[in-house]
């Protein structure tokens, strides 16, 4: 069965494309983007809201570590698997007709370079990569994973375990799981994302802001701002006076700051506002 957007989201994709036509547009997207990709987000409709491991936690103990690495190493070829979706490829297009000029992802998927989008920073990192936290020495997630692998080969990756955006997989962790350290160095090994309680790197968010400065318009996708480093965006568009227009399932913390709220899924109404 085929799923129709609303009437109120028909009028208000309408409404949308007149304010944002023949201006470059900023686009901000979040987890809501990638839910038709199959990967969850953490507070859509219907979910328990989930918090992932703090910074803190994770780098002042072991155990929080160990557990963190092997519920990720199940939960990570879910990520690794997942293809992009209509919203992806809507905003990859839009980007080569250019009508977006710049995207910021809350996301750590890579699913908006796999759809094609150049002109991306991925404000949280990736967690195809890993970084030493004592070298700084990054490296792909995959080698990672085949170390993990076999240093635990009796673990299995259950394809139907429930899982969060940063692949971390709800499954009782073995005492006798066993995390490797850095090659170089034998530091303690963490994704390449920012953690809850860490701070976006200055370099990337001034990056981020200053090229939200140069656009017309801002397009927020998929997220309901609930952490500051987005809702800030937001809120520096208002203050400038950009159009801001809000693709998201539910509430926001921008709403009231925008001219054209669409409540409809992201894989529907980005097409429609974008390209057609």
């Amino acid at each position: 069965m085929s799923i129709e957007l609303s009437a109120a989201a028909s009028y208000g994709i309408d409404f949308a494309r007149e304010h944002l036509a023949n201006k470059r547009i900023f686009a901000l997207t979040g987890a809501g983007i990638s839910t038709d990709s199959g990967i969850p987000d953490y507070r859509g409709e219907g979910r328990v809201a989930r918090h992932p491991m703090t910074y803190d936690v994770f780098m002042s103990s072991e155990t929080a570590r160990t557990r963190y690495w092997a519920r990720s190493f199940v939960g990570w070829s879910r990520i690794e698997q997942a293809t992009p979706n209509a919203g992806h490829f809507a905003l990859a297009h839009a980007e080569s007709l250019g009508r977006v000029t710049q995207l910021v992802t809350q996301n750590v998927d890579g699913l908006h370079q796999a759809a094609g989008s150049r002109s991306v920073i991925d404000l949280h990192g990736r967690l195809d990569r890993v970084r030493c936290m004592g070298c700084g020495a990054v490296t792909a997630r995959a080698q990672l994973d085949e170390r993990l692998q076999e240093l635990n080969p009796m673990v299995s990756k259950d394809q139907n375990i429930e899982f969060t955006p940063d692949g971390d997989a709800e499954v009782e962790v073995t005492a006798d799981f066993r995390v490797p350290s850095c090659q170089k160095c034998n530091g303690v090994l963490k994704p390449d994302v920012v953690f809850f309680g860490e701070s976006v790197p200055a370099t990337r968010a001034e990056q981020a802001l200053s090229l939200l400065d140069k656009a017309e318009a801002l397009l927020v996708a998929g997220t309901s701002l609930t952490v500051n480093s987005g809702l800030r965006f937001a809120r520096l568009a208002a203050r400038a006076g950009k159009p801001i227009v809000i693709v998201n399932l539910g509430p926001t913390k921008a709403d009231e700051l925008a001219i054209a709220k669409i409540d409809a899924s992201t894989s529907l109404a980005l097409e429609k506002l974008l390209i057609d």
